[in-house]
């Protein structure tokens, strides 16, 4: 997924960021609440972990402009204020999810992903698509029930197909799937990484659509 993180304690944020990585999720890191504003405003993102007591702008706040501007993205506050009113506080301005520090990262990861899964209206972490299994709490992918071995970047891009069945995605969109914000892209990179997975799982699951991008094709 595509997750921006709002925290501006370095070495909390360098933290999460690196788990929610090693994750497979594609994480841009920012700072201020008036960074996490703009963001939100121009990205497409699935999931914003997001603090309270930010430099500048509040997050608070923060949530409040991004939902009276319409954003409908899931956003888990990750924040040390545990009283139950700034608990309801921060649910009322339009909070998802609310995370009190400290905290396991075992159970931020697993907020995460139930967002994800809200977002896409499914009832379970696990993604179907014919004789394709794919979880994304194990990291782990299925054929006929036998283990297929994705290296990180092939589990993310197949994870974005399948999460988007019958959409076409360009480009683009799979690019900032795998690599964020600023990642290091080489310009074919995408090309080799859909060449392994179609190398790996049977001939049309991923159909080109030519000028546009690919698309996980509804199963048979």
């Amino acid at each position: 997924m595509r997750i921006l993180l709002v925290e501006d304690d370095e070495l909390l944020g360098a933290g999460i960021q690196d788990a929610l990585s090693r994750a497979r999720h594609a994480v841009e890191w920012v700072r201020t609440g008036t960074h996490a504003l703009a963001a939100l405003r121009g990205e497409a993102l699935d999931v914003v972990v997001l603090d309270l007591g930010l430099p500048g702008l509040d997050g608070v706040e923060v949530l409040r402009r991004a939902r009276a501007g319409g954003s409908l993205v899931p956003v888990l506050i990750l924040s040390a204020r545990d009283a139950p009113a700034q608990r309801v506080a921060g649910l009322d301005a339009g909070a998802d999810d609310y995370l009190v520090k400290p905290f396991e990262v075992d159970e931020l990861l697993a907020r995460v992903r139930a967002l994800g899964r809200r977002r896409r209206g499914a009832a379970s972490n696990l993604l179907e698509h014919g004789r394709l299994s794919l979880d994304p709490s194990s990291f782990a992918v299925t054929c006929d029930d036998r283990p297929v071995p994705l290296q990180r970047r092939e589990f993310m891009l197949l994870e974005k197909l399948l999460s988007h069945a019958g959409q076409v995605l360009t480009r683009a969109q799979l690019e900032e799937a795998l690599y964020g914000w600023g990642g290091d892209l080489e310009s074919n990179a995408l090309d080799v990484h859909i060449h392994n997975l179609r190398r790996k799982l049977w001939p049309g699951v991923i159909r080109t659509v030519r000028g546009v991008g690919y698309v996980a094709d509804a199963p048979e």
